[in-house]
């Protein structure tokens, strides 16, 4: 189910054939910390497998954000990002909102991200320290985030 939700001058899509890919891969090379090594068919894949979430300013993708997701119990939030010049307008904020509140995604045991400098964002979205660290156990690439 592919929702579109408008406010302002702006608006949030989860139809992928919107999606400008040379946008989102120009970002993560050039603007990211977390993917600038992630060649264009590995951000193609990532998309293709995720629930993704286009940001639009009169018609052209200005942010993005997928999950990657069971639909069921759990959810990952990835490569979110809004281009620098429209940042402190609340969108970041707002493509949050959409994405916790989608239909699609309701009911989760638990969701996960990894952020290096925007846990004042997730926090205000009960993102949180892992509850139970102890739990966890990771397998990361030696050039992981």
């Amino acid at each position: 189910m592919n929702q579109a939700i408008i406010r302002d001058e702006f608006s949030i899509s989860t139809d992928k054939s919107l999606l400008d890919i040379d946008v989102i891969q120009g970002f993560l090379e050039t603007e990211s910390y977390w993917a600038q090594n992630r060649d264009l068919a590995k951000t193609l894949k990532a998309i293709e497998n995720s629930m993704c979430f286009g940001v639009y300013h009169a018609g052209k993708l200005i942010g993005f954000a997928r999950v990657v997701s069971d639909f069921a119990t759990f959810a990952y939030v990835g490569d979110v990002f809004i281009l620098n010049e429209f940042r402190g307008r609340g969108l970041s904020k707002w493509l949050m909102q959409t994405i916790v509140d989608h239909p699609e995604l309701q009911g989760l045991r638990r969701w996960v991200l990894a952020t290096r400098d925007a846990h004042g964002l997730y926090a205000q979205f009960e993102f949180a320290e892992l509850r139970h660290p102890e739990r966890w156990m990771e397998r990361t690439a030696p050039d992981a985030y």
